[in-house]
């Protein structure tokens, strides 16, 4: 990123101390500002500038079909990861047949859009394919020919998007709560050596692409993170072409937040070994029904994530895991939980959306 790192920790020295600057801007609830807003009522990707990306996951259902979600994903937002449509159980639904069809019309519009693409993601233990869980489960697939199908997988939709992808999440959420490698068909049956290979394999498909580790709950520095540092310090040993760590952010308001100087902490020791760091699923969800202080709390939860993301010298992009409460995932996951993005069901800004305009409006004056 060619961003001042020292002149934007400075200026957020003051933000720390507070737990909102968004008094700054227009009231929540308000629309949220439309592409080519002027003063400092503008889409975040233009707040932000190229100094940081900007994303969102996107759903391409609602994509297809709701003209002001499209609108909003094309006018606000700097990148843009496929929420579920690059996932495997989408792009090889029958073992050889591959279809890219719907990433492929995330890729066009962001292309008209004037906006990067996140990959999301090429190794991860849900949403696999029926053909292949099955094929394990029955003992149809071994060992050898399990470690085959892999590298094929990966070979086949990294090269179809070589050169457009600028991160991919190589290996997703492969540490579990309690700080051990996750206990999933690929460590059982291919042993840990498949993390490295994966990192080899989308390297040798597209070298210019940026690599990335992936998971949640390592905003701060906790055994999990602690695992997470060590399986980097591991692989770069080894060779293994690792070139980012992403903390995903799925906060929630009942359980509270670290503080920007924590995550950005937490970055720094990733960002020592010469990685890239990124903030890649942010969303903050409460129990419901909302209430002006969850709200209040919701935006102090988005503002310390992007804060630690701009505190960090190298951690270059931001994405939030859906922008409105109308398609969020959250609902369906969390049982009485929800409310969890910058916009409304009705597209209308909360205190959230707001908090992040106005940090990004105070590190764009520096």
């Amino acid at each position: 990123m060619k961003v001042s790192r020292v002149a934007t920790a400075g200026l957020l020295v003051g933000l720390l101390v507070s737990a909102s600057v968004s008094s700054l801007l227009p009231a929540a609830g308000s629309p949220a500002p439309a592409a080519g807003a002027t003063s400092s009522d503008r889409p975040l990707r233009q707040l932000a500038g190229r100094e940081l990306l900007v994303g969102t996951a996107v759903d391409h259902a609602a994509f297809t079909s709701d003209t002001t979600y499209r609108d909003r994903v094309g006018a606000e937002f700097s990148s843009i990861t496929a929420e579920n449509v690059m996932k495997w159980e989408v792009v090889e639904p029958e073992r050889g047949r591959l279809d890219f069809s719907a990433a492929d019309d995330l890729m066009a519009a962001a292309k008209r859009n004037g906006q990067q693409v996140r990959g999301h993601t090429l190794l991860w233990h849900n949403q696999l394919p029926a053909w292949l869980t099955q094929g394990v489960e029955s003992g149809d697939i071994d060992a050898g020919e399990l470690r085959g199908i892999l590298r094929q997988h990966i070979t086949d939709e990294v090269r179809h998007f070589r050169g457009r992808i600028y991160q991919w999440d190589v290996v997703n959420e492969v540490i579990d709560d309690n700080a051990q490698l996750r206990d999933t068909l690929w460590l059982r049956v291919l042993g840990p050596g498949y993390i490295a290979d994966a990192f080899r394999w989308a390297h040798k498909a597209d070298p210019k692409a940026k690599l990335f580790l992936n998971d949640y709950n390592v905003e701060g520095v906790n055994a999990k993170s602690d695992a997470y540092l060590a399986l980097a310090k591991d692989l770069l040993a080894q060779g293994v072409p690792v070139h980012g760590f992403g903390a995903q952010g799925h906060y929630g308001v009942q359980f509270g937040f670290h503080s920007a100087a924590e995550v950005a902490g937490n970055l720094g020791r990733f960002e020592a070994l010469g990685l890239e760091t990124a903030i890649t699923e942010v969303d903050v969800r409460m129990l419901m029904p909302p209430d002006t202080v969850k709200l209040q709390a919701q935006a102090q939860g988005y503002s310390v994530l992007l804060q630690g993301c701009l505190l960090a010298r190298r951690c270059n992009s931001f994405t939030v895991w859906g922008f409105t409460d109308k398609y969020s995932w959250v609902p369906g996951f969390f049982e009485g939980q929800g409310a969890a993005n910058l916009l409304d069901e009705t597209f209308a800004a909360k205190p959230a959306y707001r908090e992040m305009q106005a940090v990004l409006t105070l590190v764009g004056r520096r």
